[in-house]
């Protein structure tokens, strides 16, 4: 599912005061991590994933992978911290149209 921009905006409002549940540190992208992240995006539908240790070029390519096998949407990324979400089955969260 792609948001649009205005859904984006209301989601990095959302996103804003959390903290980060899952931390990538020099191991990158594992398979165990991305089980967590996986786990983390059913319980919440909005996340904040820290990306440490990695160039920006090597961190864009890590968050695209993310979303990508996640299938989520990648609300907002600053710096080393970026905010994924994916809807849940029956989503707790309500996007404006």
């Amino acid at each position: 599912m792609a948001v649009n921009d205005k859904q984006k905006r209301y989601l990095r409002g959302l996103a804003h005061p959390l903290k980060s549940v899952v931390m990538l540190g020099n191991k990158g992208l594992t398979e165990t991590v991305q089980a967590e992240i996986d786990n983390a995006l059913s319980r919440h539908e909005l996340i904040k994933v820290k990306v440490s240790g990695a160039e920006k070029t090597e961190r864009l390519v890590i968050l695209n992978n993310i979303a990508e096998t996640n299938n989520a949407d990648i609300v907002m990324s600053v710096g080393h911290v970026a905010a994924f979400y994916r809807p849940a089955k029956e989503p707790v969260i309500k996007l404006p149209r």
